[in-house]
């Protein structure tokens, strides 16, 4: 019998090659189709290693799920950037590569995010999404998250909803 060991930990700048490669495989998996072809390959090409490494070197709240020292998934977070929605924190960012999506871990990302912004004082908190990215919308629904706004973004010249999501006080 074997087991394998999962962590949820912050993430460290030697992480960076790896979550620019979840990023990538992710982003592709989850918007191919929705965000216009040239504007999805711009925004993956941002976030390479560069990129992460200074995120986690200035601070940024960054959790990444690890599996003996492979990282199979991120999630970000920190306070809310909409002031109009009565929300105290955010998670920015969840996301899985392919092979570790539908086994629970994208739950045990949104949790520990969570339960940071909470032990931190954000007790409430939302989450965005594009409108037609049904699966993501599914997800957040299960976790409990209700719709409380729309709105709307250009990705290359295309307008796409979004849809944010509210979750109330963490119990």
């Amino acid at each position: 019998m074997s087991q394998t060991l999962i962590t949820i930990r912050r993430a460290m700048p030697g992480d960076a090659d790896q979550i620019a490669d979840v990023h990538d495989a992710a982003w592709r998996d989850a918007y191919r189709g929705i965000i216009p072809g040239r504007e999805l390959e711009r925004l993956i090409a941002r976030r390479g290693p560069d990129w992460w490494r200074a995120a986690v070197l200035q601070g940024s709240r960054l959790l990444v799920l690890s599996t003996h020292g492979a990282i199979g998934g991120y999630v970000s977070y920190g306070r809310n950037r909409a002031p109009s929605l009565d929300y105290s924190g955010e998670i920015f960012e969840l996301y899985l590569a392919p092979e570790y999506q539908g086994l629970g871990f994208g739950a045990r990302l949104f949790r520990a995010g969570r339960r940071d912004l909470a032990d931190n004082g954000l007790d409430t908190m939302l989450v965005w999404t594009l409108s037609d990215n049904q699966r993501a919308i599914d997800f957040y629904r299960h976790l409990g998250g209700q719709p409380v706004r729309r709105a709307s973004e250009f990705f290359g010249g295309e307008k796409l909803g979004r849809l944010a999501l509210g979750f109330g006080p963490s119990a």
